[in-house]
This record gives C-alpha cells, structure tokens and sequence, in this order.
C-alpha cells in the first residue's frame, strides 16, 4: 500500500523543499534591504536611533538565511 502513496510522499518533499528554500531568500533579501535602509536612516541624527538597531536586525537575518 505504501508503493502507491510515494509519488505522492516524494512530491510533498519536493514542495516542502522549495518552500524552505524560497524562505530562506527571502530573508537574504530582506536582510540586505533593512541593511541598506539602516544606513541611510543613520546618516542623520535622529534617524540613527532606528538605523542602527534596523541594520543589526538585517545582519542577524542574513546569518539566519544562510545557517
């Protein structure tokens, strides 16, 4: 009976893999973004209150995608 479901076991793997994949892109990238929003909100006084903490939190999001 087994036989018959693993088309289905091995399409479900499939998914959950490009689902987990595509996840951990999209961290990169947002990652990269709040970097770059980061240091341009740093460039001023009062924006480096959020602009360190918001290029902190990308940091830790890029090492999060990729480990």
């Amino acid at each position: 009976m087994r036989v018959l479901f693993l088309p289905f076991i091995a399409l479900g793997k499939l998914v959950e893999y490009i689902i987990k994949i595509t996840g951990r892109l999209i961290a990169i990238i947002l990652g990269f973004v709040f970097i770059i929003l980061g240091i341009v909100l740093s460039l001023t006084v009062i924006g480096a209150i959020i602009g360190v903490p918001l290029a902190i939190m990308g940091l830790l999001m890029i090492v999060r995608g990729f480990f």
